[in-house]
């Protein structure tokens, strides 16, 4: 048997590196080379006192829990302000004195809004319209908005989101009309005279409106008005019909 190949029947490994040191951690199973991993969690240090929050939330550089504090509502980060879409509401239920500085800025949340509103009372009354009133709502800001530009001419300044958002609001009335027609007999006389008052209310509210925010809009309220009689009867037929 050669020397440099040596048998050892004591348990001690033959081919042990002699240059590694005695003090070299050990892992499970005799292997010098890999080092042992501590799984004591009494070993897990809490963060300085200076890093914890007000809360007890960590604020580290990572943007920890602490960070959820700092964030804005989800309804402001969406840009609905409920407090000025009631403020709206209020203006539009009184037809003869609308205020207009309400209306300065156009949204979509508040005709969203009531559009589902008005599709919920439907159902309440066992009709389902909401497609049909979005889609309606849809065609009509296109067509008003095509009629009262083409009206103007090189004057019209209407643009397409103030005009979905003036006739989303001025649907108030009709949301209102389609609650109260749910305690109403189905064909009656009232209903009919309720619905024709709630076109005129419709119509009165978005002529207003427009002819304050819109420049030049006043000279043709009268044949805006007619086209806007005959989007907000449609609506009122979905409620009696």
């Amino acid at each position: 048997m050669r020397d440099d190949v040596a048998l050892s029947f004591d348990g001690a490994d033959p081919y042990r590196n002699p240059r590694r040191g005695a003090g070299m951690p050990s892992g499970p199973g005799g292997s010098a080379g890999l080092p042992f991993m501590s799984f004591d969690l009494g070993a897990v240090t809490a963060p300085p006192p200076s890093r914890l929050g007000s809360s007890g939330g960590y604020v580290g550089g990572g943007g920890g829990f602490g960070a959820f504090e700092d964030e804005a509502p989800l309804l402001e980060e969406l840009g609905i302000n409920i407090s000025q879409i009631l403020k709206r509401t209020r203006t539009v239920l009184n037809p003869f004195r609308i205020n207009p500085d309400l209306h300065e800025d156009a949204d979509l949340s508040g005709p969203i809004m009531f559009c589902m509103l008005f599709g919920l009372c439907q159902l309440l009354a066992g009709k389902v319209h909401f497609g049909v009133i979005l889609g309606w709502m849809t065609l009509a800001s296109l067509f008003l908005y095509m009629v009262f530009n083409l009206l103007a001419g090189k004057n019209g300044s209407l643009d397409l989101y103030r005009c979905v958002s003036l006739v989303g609001y001025c649907l108030i009335p009709m949301v209102l009309f389609s609650a109260v027609s749910i305690f109403l007999p189905s064909r009656g006389i009232f209903k009919y005279l309720l619905g024709g008052l709630t076109v005129v209310w419709c119509m009165r509210s978005f002529t207003s409106l427009l002819s304050v925010l819109v420049p030049h809009a006043d000279e043709h309220r009268s044949l805006v008005a007619y086209p806007c009689g005959l989007i907000y009867t449609a609506f009122s037929l979905l409620v009696v019909f």
